[in-house]
C-alpha cells in the first residue's frame, strides 16, 4: 500500500461520523495490518487467493490471534486469574463480575471474544440459594452488559443439554430484552434434555431468533464433551480454537475444470484443496511461530487455552451451483436439493472433500489429529449469485420434510460447524409443540444443527447470526450501527436474499421427519 493511500484511508476513518471511537480504533488496526506483507505463499496460491477461488475472509496481512478462542471459563473460576487480579469467586455476584471481566480481555477475528462459555454450567453452582428475583435482576444485568459491551453477534453463549435454573432465566431474558447479542445455542441430548425445554426455546425462537439447536450426542462423537458452539454456529474444543477459517468456492472450482465429474473429483478439486491447505498452513505458521501467540498470551499461561486443542477450520460454500453446473455439463436438468440425482451428487461432493481434508495435514492442529476441521461456510456479505456452504440456494428450498432430508446427510461430515436455516410462518406460534418434534426428528434424521425463525418478527438471521429489522432501518437512516455485525448484515440483504427464503408452514406433527431409512 503506498503512503500516501494508506494516510488518505487512515484519515477518513478518523474523520467518518459513521463509526464510534471502538470502531475506528478497529478500522485503524484493521488498516495497519494491511500496510504489512502478508504470510508467503506461492504464485499460485497468491493468485488463487486474489481471484476468489481461495478465500481467507479478510482475516488480515500479519496474524496475530487465533480467528476463534474458546477460553476453559470452568478452570478460570476454579482458579482465579493472577493475570486480571481476580481471586476465585465465591457467589453469583463475584462469578457475574469474574466473567464479564475475563470477556474484556479475550481476542477474536472480530475484536470481541466469540465464546462467552457454556452459561448454565458456569453459573449454577453459584445460583444455588438464591432467590428468582435477585438470579433474575442479575442475569438481566448480565445480559444487558454483555450486549452494551460486546457490540457484536458473533459473540456466543451456550446453554443445556441439562436443563437448569439459570438456563430456563436466560430464556426468559431473551424474549423479554430481544437483544441480537449475545448468540445463543441449546444443546440437545435425547435422554438428558426434555421436551419442556425444548419448548422453552422454541418460544424463545418466536420472540428474538434465538437459540440454534445442536445436536449434542453428534458433537461429543466428534469433538468430546468439552466442545462449544461460537460466532454463528462454529463449533471447536473448549480450552482451544482454531487459528485460522479459509475457504474454497466450489462453484468457481467447477468452472475452472474442462472435463466431467471424474476430472474434477480427482484432478482439479485435490489441486484446489492443496492450495486452500496451503494458505491455512502459511497462516497458522505465522501465527504460532512469528507471532508467537500462544507464547505470550495469559490465557495460555494460566493454561485457559492449549495450542494442542487447537485446529483449523476448511470451509467450503457454493456446492448447490457447482452441482448444478456439473448437472447441466451432463446433459440434465435437476438442481441440487430439489432432483434426487443432483442433491445425491452433492452427497459425493462434500464426502469426497472430506475425504481430501481429512488426509491433508497441517501444523499446529493437534486438536484435530494434524488436520483441519471441515466447515460448510455460511457466506460473507460480498458473496454474489453462490450459496452459502451447503446450503440449498435461497428461494429454491423444497417443502420441509424435502428441505430437511436434503441437507441432514451433509451434516455427518462438518465437526466444526453447519447450519441450514428454516423459515416459518406464523403457524409455527400456533404448533410450537410440532415445532419441537421437528427438531427432534431432525437430527435423528442426522441434523447436527438445527436453525429457523419466523418470517414475522423483527429478527433476521443471516448466517448464524442475527440482526434486528429496526437496527437495519436506523442504520440506512443515519450510516452508523452500535453493533458492527448490522453492517455486514446490511450487505447480505441486500446482496445474498436472505428475506427470500422460502416460508414453511408448520400444521401439525405430520410434516415432522422421521429417521432416514
Amino acid at each position: 500500500m503506498e503512503t500516501s493511500e494508506f494516510r488518505l484511508r487512515a484519515r477518513a476513518l478518523v474523520d467518518s461520523p459513521a463509526l464510534t471511537y471502538r470502531q475506528r480504533v478497529q478500522a485503524l488496526a484493521g488498516l495497519a495490518e494491511e500496510a504489512l506483507d502478508p504470510p508467503r505463499v506461492s504464485e499460485e496460491c497468491a493468485a488463487a487467493l486474489a481471484s476468489g477461488l481461495v478465500n481467507d475472509l479478510a482475516e488480515g496481512n500479519a496474524p496475530y490471534r487465533p480467528r476463534y478462542l474458546l477460553p476453559d471459563y470452568a478452570t478460570a473460576l476454579a482458579h482465579g486469574s493472577e493475570f486480571l487480579g481476580l481471586e476465585v469467586p465465591h457467589d453469583l455476584y463475584e462469578a457475574v463480575a469474574f466473567l464479564l471481566s475475563m470477556y474484556s480481555q479475550v481476542p477474536s477475528i472480530t475484536g470481541y471474544p466469540v465464546y462467552i462459555g457454556d452459561i448454565d454450567r458456569l453459573l449454577e453452582p453459584y445460583a444455588v440459594g438464591v432467590d428468582d428475583e435477585t438470579l433474575l435482576k442479575l442475569m438481566r444485568l448480565m445480559w444487558v452488559t454483555i450486549d452494551r459491551s460486546l457490540p457484536d453477534a458473533f459473540t456466543h453463549a451456550n446453554l443445556g443439554p441439562d436443563d437448569s435454573r439459570v438456563g430456563r432465566t436466560i430464556l426468559a431474558l431473551e424474549r423479554e430484552l430481544l437483544q441480537t447479542v449475545p448468540n445463543l445455542t441449546l444443546r440437545v441430548d435425547v435422554e438428558r434434555t426434555p421436551d419442556d425445554l425444548v419448548l422453552d426455546a422454541v418460544r424463545t425462537v418466536f420472540a428474538c431468533g434465538k437459540p440454534h439447536f445442536v445436536n449434542h450426542a453428534m458433537m461429543t462423537a466428534d469433538l468430546g464433551d468439552d466442545y462449544g458452539v461460537v460466532s454463528c454456529y462454529n463449533s471447536l474444543k473448549v480450552g482451544g480454537g482454531s487459528h485460522t477459517l479459509v475457504r474454497l468456492n466450489l462453484a468457481e472450482s467447477v468452472r475452472r475444470s474442462e472435463g466431467g465429474l471424474d476430472d474434477w473429483l480427482q484432478t482439479v478439486l485435490p489441486h484446489h484443496v492443496e492450495l486452500t491447505a496451503e494458505l491455512m498452513s502459511a497462516r497458522i505458521t505465522s501465527l504460532v511461530e512469528q507471532a508467537r501467540f500462544f507464547d505470550h498470551s495469559w490465557l495460555a499461561e494460566e493454561g485457559l487455552v492449549h495450542l494442542d486443542r487447537m485446529s483449523a477450520m476448511f470451509g467450503i460454500f457454493g456446492l448447490a451451483e457447482a452441482v448444478n453446473e456439473l448437472v447441466a455439463r451432463s446433459g440434465s436438468v435437476g438442481r441440487y436439493g430439489t432432483d434426487a440425482a443432483a442433491t445425491a451428487l452433492g452427497w459425493h461432493v462434500v464426502e469426497r472433500i472430506s475425504e481430501l481434508v481429512a488426509a491433508t495435514p497441517l501444523p499446529h492442529c493437534e486438536g484435530n489429529g494434524g488436520h483441519a476441521f471441515l466447515h460448510s461456510q455460511s457466506g460473507i456479505d460480498s458473496d454474489l449469485g453462490v450459496t452459502a456452504g451447503t446450503r440449498i440456494p435461497i428461494g429454491e428450498e423444497p417443502p420441509l420434510l424435502e428441505h430437511l432430508l436434503a441437507v441432514a446427510p451433509n451434516h455427518r461430515f462438518f465437526a466444526s460447524g453447519v447450519s441450514d436455516i428454516v423459515h416459518f410462518d406464523e403457524t409455527a406460534q400456533r404448533n410450537p409443540r410440532a415445532v419441537v418434534d421437528v427438531i427432534r426428528g431432525a437430527m435423528s434424521s442426522g441434523m447436527r444443527d438445527v436453525t429457523f425463525n419466523l418470517d414475522s418478527n423483527d429478527f433476521i438471521r443471516i448466517t448464524g447470526y442475527l440482526v434486528r429489522k429496526s437496527d437495519l432501518a436506523k442504520l440506512a437512516a443515519t450510516g452508523a450501527a452500535r453493533h458492527g455485525s448490522d453492517v455486514l448484515a446490511a450487505g447480505s440483504v441486500a446482496n445474498s436474499r436472505v428475506t427470500d427464503r422460502v416460508v414453511k408452514r408448520v400444521i401439525s406433527c405430520e410434516s415432522t421427519p422421521r429417521p432416514a431409512g
